[in-house]
């Protein structure tokens, strides 16, 4: 055990201290950083304004459109070729919006002409101001009724999840952000799986083809030194990812500061999108703000994720793929001679990792549907199916069942990495084969 310890550190010891380390601990944590805010500061920086120029033939959107800081429209009595001929000649107007007789039965006809292409947002605003219009209009024709009357009589209904647990009581969980959180974490499972088990098969073929595994184990058995690397590397990998949590955080945090005004305003922007797009939503939204807000209705919702659990479980399953597929990493790169050759070995090996994220949406459509279920029971593909499952609640049998078989996996993946490891880093200069390998295995000692 004493030589397993000293391998371990010297595995870690000269990772962390390599210049690859440093920059991806710093990089990483810019990144993720860069994805979460630079969007939506850049979204406060690309302004959009837009004077828009109503050429209405049918007289039924006069003074109907709602102006905002984005989009302010003004209605010219002239035709469309005079309009379009101030556009070109460089008018006031940025564009004119064309509405034809027939809109109420032909929507599509509307058209919009313009220099400066209007941002995205800014179209879909001024769809919706006339879908509105039109909807007004028929639901009087029908029904004599106003489309805020229609909108009033359809309540603001709310489901809360709840989770049946085997003792027959019952747990509020938290939805989609729950889903959410146990996605992102099964990603890092499978991104820190790829990185640090393909160190390991490096590390084995650098140690082989420089012939220094000759020197170390004549003082070391084979399976100690690769226990060693692969625990060694478990552990580089575990202290960048803290690096990566704990500066990220501090940059995010950092950044919203910084940026306070910007990102405010960005999400203010946000939320007078959403309101466009449906009087319910806009009504919801002011009566559920009038009651406790958005910040308290997020934490509402994180306060039902049961962050303990999923944590200590993250930690297993991050630990438990990650030596699961170390060991099986070790023993190809100790069959071949470089890494040209390990690509007929890696596909059997990584055929369950990208596996697991491609079903990954149909477990988050439905976490408690057959193939959710045994995806996250076989050992191979548990680690990132179980991650998603959890924060929505996962009976405890299934969580212990998927544990003990990760647990056995391992075990026997590492006894079959070992067989194949101890006869592999020795030979030089041989292609090998399946076949080839199925014979090291049962090697006698």
């Amino acid at each position: 055990m004493n030589k397993i310890s000293l391998i371990i550190q010297r595995e870690y010891t000269s990772r962390v201290k390599k210049k690859s380390f440093i920059v991806m601990s710093i990089l990483g944590p810019l990144l993720i950083a860069s994805i979460l805010v630079v969007p939506i500061w850049l979204s406060t920086q690309d302004e959009d304004s837009q004077l828009v120029e109503v050429v209405d033939e049918s007289g039924l959107f006069i003074n109907q459109f709602e102006n905002t800081d984005e989009v302010e429209f003004q209605y010219e009595f002239r035709s469309l070729a005079e309009a379009q001929k101030g556009l070109n000649d460089g008018g006031p107007y940025t564009a004119v919006l064309h509405i034809p007789k027939v809109v109420v039965s032909l929507p599509k006809t509307v058209q919009l002409f313009y220099k400066d292409k209007p941002k995205g947002s800014s179209i879909n605003f001024m769809e919706d101001q006339i879908a509105k219009v039109i909807e007004s209009k028929k639901l009087e024709d029908l029904h004599g009724l106003t489309l805020d009357q229609i909108s009033g009589l359809r309540p603001d209904v709310q489901i809360v999840s709840n989770k049946m647990t085997s003792d027959g009581e019952s747990e509020e969980t938290a939805g989609g952000l729950a889903l959410g959180v146990g996605f992102v974490l099964a990603f890092f499972i499978y991104f820190f799986i790829f990185l640090f088990g393909v160190q390991v098969m490096r590390g084995v073929i650098e140690e082989k083809t420089s012939r220094i595994v000759e020197v170390i184990i004549s003082s070391v058995k084979p399976f100690q030194l690769m226990m060693g690397k692969i625990i060694g590397i478990a552990l580089v990998a575990v202290t960048q990812f803290l690096i990566w949590v704990v500066l990220s955080t501090v940059l995010i945090t950092g950044a919203q500061s910084f940026f306070a005004e910007d990102l405010k305003k960005a999400q203010t922007e946000q939320v007078k999108q959403m309101e466009q797009f449906s009087p319910e939503i806009k009504e919801a939204m002011e009566e559920e703000s009038a009651e406790v807000g958005l910040a308290q209705r997020l934490n509402d919702r994180l306060g039902r994720i049961n962050f303990p659990l999923i944590l200590s479980c993250f930690l297993f399953y991050f630990l438990g793929g990650y030596l699961l597929y170390g060991s099986l990493f070790a023993a190809i790169g100790s069959a071949v001679d470089n890494e040209t050759d390990t690509q007929q070995f890696m596909l059997p090996v990584t055929i369950p990792l990208i596996i697991s994220i491609v079903i990954a949406q149909v477990v988050i459509e439905n976490p408690d549907g057959q193939l959710a279920f045994w995806s996250s029971i076989i050992p191979l593909t548990s680690p990132i199916i179980m991650m998603i499952r959890i924060p929505v609640g996962v009976d405890t049998w299934e969580l212990l069942l998927s544990m003990g078989l990760l647990i056995a996996t391992f075990i026997g993946t590492t006894w079959l990495a070992a067989r194949i490891y101890r006869t592999g880093i020795l030979m030089y200069g041989k292609k090998v084969n399946f076949k080839e390998i199925g014979k090291w295995i049962f090697y006698r000692s």
